[in-house]
């Protein structure tokens, strides 16, 4: 049944009124949430905000390395060790490794850039945060539903956004509703936050709508694998943070791997590539089973065991990329705009002072009986932050890695090291990028196939077993999430032009080319096996690909990661 059938059959939606809708809590969203009622308590007035999350908790859905430097944090709650925080992992040394195939060569101390320097900062999960951050927000008064999408933008006749209204439960396969079927609700609001994470599904509309983007650079997208792995005791290093470039990536490909010492034997390790990647036949699942078995990484896991896996795309694009992050009735914080800072790995950080800089916004606007326009303070106070500086600072860092490897290090030394040490906080110079990462692909027919070890189970694994220790699941009988705007482009031009890289960049084996009875081929969709990195939405040649909300609570559900 189409949407307005169902409307018709089963209507009218249900709708709740808040202040403010927060769409995914993630540390931006919560973060949000969290200022809002702070000052609301501050200042003796009310604000109702509700946090939507499409995961079965805050943090299931969370994925990040991750060093965390505790600025934001510290400004939002001051008193973080006192109510807990999972902080508990100080770093105690970095070591920034070139590799080739068979060596490694450590960068001296003296000569790493600043944006590498991790001193007072914290291995942490980040999952085990965002679920702190959850309770914090509870306790001040916040409506956090799990298990709930935002499937669609609601707007007014002016164009505003005035809500969202959370995805439809039981439609099956076929597009009819079955036993248990309830109508999506509409939550209203004077202010609607989109902090959905990076490639976010509304957050993607809203950014098309108002033409957020113009005269912006285009985005840049990285994806990020990552597994956690309980080591023997005698291996572990708590606090040791291990960042590489080089091998197994050639000069002209961006990507390098992190390997992080968590407290309790456990060591949390990934590789991040560039998903302007040109080479079809390229697996960023691959590079990193194949990374694992250098010497200086095999070294840190040997004789452990991997007990988790996951993988998400992030924003790499910086400053220059960054969108118009107002438009009328609405804000975009964190990676939903693109706030992280990839010359640092680090974006939680830069989540939550993002979520923070917004709310304050958003509540000066609410107590003069503001709603459903453009909150102008917003990006005005980015722009007077230590954020701003920060991103300004290395708004050069993934345009020089287009250039190539050896050009990327280069100037992020300069750039990050020597003009430093010149008395020069900012670079005098802007590069811009014109590509879309989508558009980077070359055919086929021009690039060398990549010939890749087969797994041996105990350091490399196949995607199967691993989607299955990230807990990845979804409610059978639905519709499929991932959606064709046209079914015939994945064989008469994906695999035919590209050698079909869907079946290669997704890293949980979603994607798979199969004969029919008349030899012909087919794409398979095993939409269930989706771990909701949306690099299908970013890299798919032809932007054929949709990536729409499955039902709340599907998906994976990290512990630990």
């Amino acid at each position: 049944m189409t949407h307005a059938e169902l409307l018709a059959q089963y209507g009218p939606r249900e709708s709740m009124d808040y202040d403010v809708v927060v769409v995914g809590a993630g540390p931006a969203g919560l973060s949000t949430a969290i200022r809002l009622k702070q000052l609301a308590t501050e200042q003796g007035r009310e604000v109702s905000v509700v946090v939507l999350e499409k995961g079965s908790e805050p943090g299931a859905h969370i994925l990040s390395g991750a060093v965390m430097d505790p600025r934001a944090l510290k400004e939002l709650l001051p008193n973080w060790k006192e109510l807990g925080a999972p902080l508990n992992q100080p770093v105690s040394g970095d070591d920034v490794l070139f590799l080739t195939e068979s060596s490694a060569r450590r960068t001296p101390d003296f000569l790493v850039p600043e944006c590498f320097h991790n001193q007072g900062n914290y291995v942490i999960s980040l999952g085990a945060l965002t679920k702190w951050l959850g309770e914090q927000a509870e306790a001040l008064g916040v409506e956090i539903f799990p298990g709930f999408t935002a499937a669609e933008v609601l707007y007014n006749e002016e164009d505003a956004v005035i809500g969202v209204v959370t995805g439809h439960l039981g439609i099956g396969k076929d597009g009819q509703p079955h036993e248990g079927f309830q109508l999506g609700m509409e939550l209203r609001a004077k202010y609607t936050v989109f902090a959905e994470g990076a490639r976010g599904h509304l957050g993607k509309q809203v950014i098309a709508k108002y033409r957020l983007d113009q005269g912006k650079d285009p985005q840049s997208y990285a994806l990020g694998i990552k597994e956690l792995w309980e080591i023997p005791a005698d291996k572990a290093q708590p606090g040791r943070v291990v960042h590489t470039a080089g091998w197994p990536m050639d000069s002209s490909t961006y990507g390098g791997g992190f390997l992080y010492h968590l407290e309790g034997n456990k060591v949390t390790l990934g590789f991040v590539t560039g998903l302007d990647y040109q080479n079809p036949y390229l697996s960023p699942f691959e590079e990193m089973q194949r990374w694992k078995t250098h010497p200086a990484i095999r070294a840190h896991i040997q004789g452990g065991k991997r007990i988790g896996y996951g993988a998400r795309a992030i924003t790499a694009g910086g400053l220059l990329s960054l969108p118009k992050t107002i438009f009328p009735g609405g804000v975009l914080v964190g990676c939903d705009a693109g706030y992280l800072n990839a010359s640092r790995i680090k974006g939680s950080h830069a989540a939550i002072k993002s979520g923070m800089l917004a709310a304050e916004a958003l509540f000066g606007a609410l107590t003069t009986e503001r709603a459903q326009d453009e909150v102008a303070a917003y990006p005005v106070a980015f722009a007077q932050s230590w954020l701003y500086e920060e991103l300004d600072r290395a708004r050069n860092f993934k345009q020089w890695f287009k250039k190539g490897n050896t050009v990327g290090a280069l100037m992020t030394g300069i750039e990050q090291w020597l003009l430093p040490k010149l008395g020069l906080k900012r670079p005098p110079w802007t590069v811009h990028r014109t590509e879309h990462d989508h558009a980077r692909l070359k055919p086929a027919a021009d690039c060398q196939p990549i010939d890749y070890p087969k797994p041996d189970g105990t350091l490399t694994f196949d995607r199967l077993s691993s989607v299955f220790i990230s807990n990845t699941n979804h409610e059978e009988n639905q519709p499929a999430h991932l959606t064709l705007k046209d079914a015939s482009v994945p064989v008469n031009l994906n695999l035919a032009r590209y050698a079909g890289p869907e079946q290669r960049y997704c890293p949980a084996g979603v994607y798979e080319f199969v004969r029919n009875d008349d030899d012909s081929e087919r794409l398979q969709i095993n939409a269930q096996n989706c771990v909701h990195c949306k690099t299908c939405d970013i890299k798919d040649p032809s932007q054929n690909i949709v990536w729409v909300t499955p039902e709340g609570g599907g998906g994976p559900n990290y512990s630990g990661m």
